[in-house]
């Protein structure tokens, strides 16, 4: 079956279209910057939670205080 030509150029520029809208949307998602920002963020959110917050807190004390302590022997 035979298609009018200017339905297939119409179709062409609509997949066209679609296809720099697409790789549009891949280029934002796959900014380096935005990417690191995403991670920095996700790391503070996990930081800040008072069940991880503090237990490493307490974990760099304790190694600070072994640390004065072998300097000090």
């Amino acid at each position: 079956m035979a298609r009018d030509p200017e339905t297939i150029e119409r179709e062409i520029e609509q997949a066209r279209t679609a296809l720099a809208a697409t790789l549009d949307q891949l280029g934002t998602k796959a900014n380096p910057q935005k990417l690191a920002e995403q991670a920095k963020d996700g790391v503070r959110a996990k930081l800040d939670n008072p069940k991880v917050k503090y237990p490493l807190i307490g974990a760099g004390a304790l190694v600070a205080f072994l640390l004065v302590r072998k300097l000090f022997r």
